[in-house]
Formats: C-alpha cells, structure tokens, sequence
C-alpha cells in the first residue's frame, strides 16, 4: 500500500523556514572565529621590537567590567581596583584565533600590540610580567578575560609571549603587579583634604633681632605669616603654615631660587 505525501505551499514554506533557521543557526555559532584552534601567525612579522605598553591614567570601561560575570558555569568576581593588586601563577598566550576579534571592553585584538586578558582585573589596567625562570619583563595592557583555565593567571599576546621567551613552552610561570595610576581629580581632591600644615624652614641663627627683621620682610615680599621657634640657643625662622603640600613646595622652590638654597618643608 502506497502513501502519497502532497507537498502544499504553505507547508512548502514552513520547510524552507526551519531548514534557514537550522542553518542560520549553525552559521551563527561557527562564524565567531574562522579557526577551530588558536595558533601562531603563519608570517608573524619582528615584534621583537614592539614597545612595552605605556602606562597611564585611563578611566575603566564600561564594557567588560561587570561586577559579576559567568563563563563556562564558573562565575567570576571584577575587582573594583587594580591598586596594589600582585599575582604569581601560570601564564598562557593566545594568537591567530582571536586576532581581529573584538575584546571583552569592545577593543580589537592586536596579538601584535603588549596587550593581555585577566579575569579578575578592571579593564583596562597596565600590568608589569615577569617570568619567573629568565627573569625577562614585559609590560602589557589588560583589556580581555581569560584566560578561564583553573591553574592558568593571564593570557598574554603573542608579542608579549616573545618578549617573555615562551612561545614555544605555550605557558609559563610569572609574577603579574599591576601599575596602578590614580586620576588626576582624585590627586587633587586628596591634595584639598589634607589636613595638615606645613611649614618652611628658611634659617637658623642665634641672632634673634636679625631673624626678626628677615621675617617681616619675608611676610611682605611672600604674604604668608611667619614664626620663630627657639631651639636650645638657635632660632629657626619658619614660613607657614601652609595647608596645602603643594603650595608649600612651590614657595620652598621660589625660596630656593631668590637666596635660600637651604629651605626645606616641614610637616606637622
């Protein structure tokens, strides 16, 4: 017995849909990267003369800095600051797989350019590597995660990989500090809540009517007030005080240059 199946236009349709989104679907999954496996560059040119990255205040993305992401099933914590952050551990290196890519800040991978991915470090952050067994550096700039393996603490770029000598290991053992670079506003908010006062320590003599005379001309020549402290038979001269520190450098360099080489701050 015979079963005749007639193909209708709409079911024709319908066929033609799911084979596209099967399609679309397999597509969208296999096109992220055009290699299965990560891998040298087939004609890499010299990078042995590639610059270390140069550190520098830069503020932290918002792409790639969440304060909790997952990957792989394990979920990883972003800390809110690099500052003193120091790590040792297993370093990995990742190449032609990835070049072109975007990273997890949205930049695009250079494995030609002293860059790296952590998992945990604020994005961007500027890290020193050391590896370890030659005691060879690199300085990179962190703007990817990864590297997700359990024993593994960075992913460095292929150029940074050469500078350190391991390339042909794949991994080594290194020590990772970060330089960290505050912002300008937070060095001059800090600089505005100093609390303390600071003086500047012009001279020392034990005639004390000369020191007079020399204070009230340095009060109208500088406009800031002066003291006399008499210690055992001598008597500083001080200018101050001063609230803040940078003020009281710059007037102790002024000091120097008009006829003072000897001032110098003091902090109370």
């Amino acid at each position: 017995m015979t079963f005749e199946i007639k193909i209708t236009p709409i079911l024709a349709i319908l066929v033609v849909l799911a084979l596209s989104a099967c399609s679309s679907s397999e597509s969208s999954n296999s096109s992220r990267y055009e290699l299965a496996n990560d891998k040298a560059p087939s004609s890499a040119p010299d990078v042995s003369k590639v610059e270390d990255a140069h550190p520098k205040y830069e503020a932290y993305s918002r792409g790639g800095n969440k304060t909790n992401y997952t990957v792989l099933g394990k979920t990883y914590q972003v800390l809110d600051s690099g500052k003193d952050f120091q790590q040792t551990g297993l370093a990995s290196w990742y190449g032609s797989k990835f070049h072109g890519h975007l990273t997890s800040n949205g930049e695009t991978y250079d494995m030609y350019s002293m860059s790296a991915a952590h998992k945990s470090l604020p994005l961007p952050s500027y890290v020193k590597v050391t590896n370890t067994k030659n005691n060879k550096q690199v300085i990179v700039r962190v703007n990817d995660r990864g590297p997700f393996h359990e024993n593994r603490i960075i992913d460095l770029s292929y150029a940074a990989a050469h500078r350190l000598d391991m390339l042909k290991t794949g991994t080594a053992n290194v020590k990772i500090e970060v330089i960290y670079i505050a912002s300008p506003e937070s060095i001059a908010l800090a600089e505005l809540k100093n609390t303390k006062l600071h003086y500047i320590q012009v001279l020392a003599s034990s005639d004390k009517a000369k020191l007079n005379a020399l204070s009230k001309e340095l009060e109208n020549k500088y406009q800031v007030k002066t003291r006399i402290l008499p210690i055992n038979k001598l008597y500083k001269l001080q200018l101050g005080p001063i609230g803040q520190k940078q003020l009281a450098t710059k007037l102790n360099q002024q000091l120097k240059n008009d006829g003072y080489p000897q001032s110098y701050l003091v902090t109370q």
